[in-house]
């Protein structure tokens, strides 16, 4: 009965933690609307999900969160240091190939995801055999640091995660 009610129970907190951060108040109606949101949406979703993504250490994931929002604030902070003040001639723009040791879609793509959304990176495309990822960085002057920082920081998290 629970199953059928919360098919996918992370995807109904995150839509009821999203909608409060959204409405930025907290009032009794707002939580009411918002939990019938997160019941309401992954009922009717569900069948799009026939194989639903198994998460290992969910607990992790607020760890890997926190890494990453730190992270998007001290690049930030970079990118606009490199913007402001390094001259053109001496930027080192670099493509990273990023083998992948992940296996499962999803950390595939929050991996894809944690890349494009730190200031400086982007993921540019994926292997057809889905095992590298192509990097754009603007300022790379030792780019295998930067695919061994990818690696241990965000893959080997994403593993304990979702394998």
């Amino acid at each position: 009965m629970l199953r059928k009610l919360f098919p996918h129970p992370y995807l109904t907190l995150l839509l009821i933690i999203t909608w409060m951060l959204l409405v930025n108040h907290l009032k009794l109606g707002s939580l009411v609307f918002a939990v019938i949101l997160g019941t309401i949406i992954p009922i009717i979703t569900a069948p799009y999900w026939p194989d639903r993504p198994l998460l290992r250490n969910p607990v992790a994931i607020i760890g890997y969160i926190l890494i990453v929002l730190y992270d998007i604030v001290k690049s930030n902070f970079i990118v606009a240091g490199i913007v402001l003040f390094k001259p053109k001639t001496k930027l080192q723009s670099a493509w990273i190939t990023v083998p992948l040791d992940l296996r499962t879609p999803e950390a595939i793509t929050v991996l894809a995801g944690t890349i494009t959304m730190t200031p400086g990176t982007v993921t540019a495309d994926m292997s057809g055999d889905g095992k590298a990822l192509l990097i754009h960085c603007l300022h790379a002057p030792d780019p295998d640091s930067v695919r061994d920082e990818i690696k241990s920081r965000y893959e080997a998290r994403l593993m304990r995660i979702f394998e």
